[in-house]
């Protein structure tokens, strides 16, 4: 049996979906940790595509920056086929994305997170990586009760608890709308890393990537798209002033 590393500081593992927050996380953790691995998850979700696009992303990032190429470490990915199962919900299912009695959208995948940061836990206690890092907001997004900040440091003490090893996890924009996470991107890896979210990254709940708009590629009608053309025209228009 192999002996779990001890855990470093100077290593990150991103929650890395292949959709505009978790790439520019992944940006983010590439400017601060010496080696980042990167973990995806395949759950049954209807957008099976941001799955597809994960690789591209990270190609690109190796080309902005020689440190990030360095830096970039392996990637994994996950398949939870029980999740997607037992979840009765419009990302797992062919259903019309509407909000239900509890005034959450029925896009909300209960449990799905706290799932997601559990099995990124475990990897990165035998791969010796002490920061999980993911792109959980609660200023721009749908209400999801696994986005907040306080379940997400519940969480945290949790897993540092259930493997008797400190464990960090990071959310770099918890405090910040889509507009600002433009802005972050572009502060990070300057218009190329903007263009390579533009152009590579999927957030549309449908999977739609046949129309380009100026944010991306999407249907342009779902809570994401409208969450993220938004964001764009908030964060353009600052630019321009």
């Amino acid at each position: 049996m192999t002996t779990p590393s001890p855990s470093t500081s100077d290593s990150a593992l991103v929650l890395f979906s292949g959709g505009q927050d978790s790439a520019t996380c992944l940006a983010f953790a590439l400017s601060r940790f010496a080696r980042v691995e990167t973990i995806g998850f395949d759950y049954g979700q209807r957008h099976r595509v941001e799955l597809e696009q994960r690789g591209k992303i990270r190609e690109g990032l190796a080309r902005i920056s020689l440190l990030w190429a360095e830096r970039l470490g392996e990637d994994h990915t996950i398949t939870i086929e029980a999740l997607g199962a037992i979840s009765d919900t419009a990302l797992t299912r062919e259903a019309e994305i509407a909000f239900d009695a509890s005034s959450l959208p029925n896009t909300f995948v209960p449990g799905r997170n706290i799932l997601f940061l559990t099995f990124a836990a475990a990897l990165a206690y035998r791969r010796g990586i002490g920061q999980l890092v993911g792109g959980m907001c609660e200023t721009d997004y749908s209400g999801y009760p696994d986005c907040r900040d306080a379940t997400i440091r519940a969480t945290q003490t949790a897993l540092s608890l259930g493997m008797d090893r400190p464990l960090e996890i990071l959310t770099p924009l918890m405090w910040i709308d889509k507009a600002a996470t433009w802005k972050l991107a572009e502060e990070l890896g300057g218009e190329p890393l903007v263009r390579l979210i533009v152009e590579e990254s999927h957030t549309c709940y449908l999977g739609e990537r046949g129309t380009r708009f100026d944010w991306g590629h999407g249907c342009g009608e779902c809570p994401a798209c409208r969450l993220r053309a938004a964001g764009w025209e908030k964060y353009r228009a600052a630019r321009e002033q």
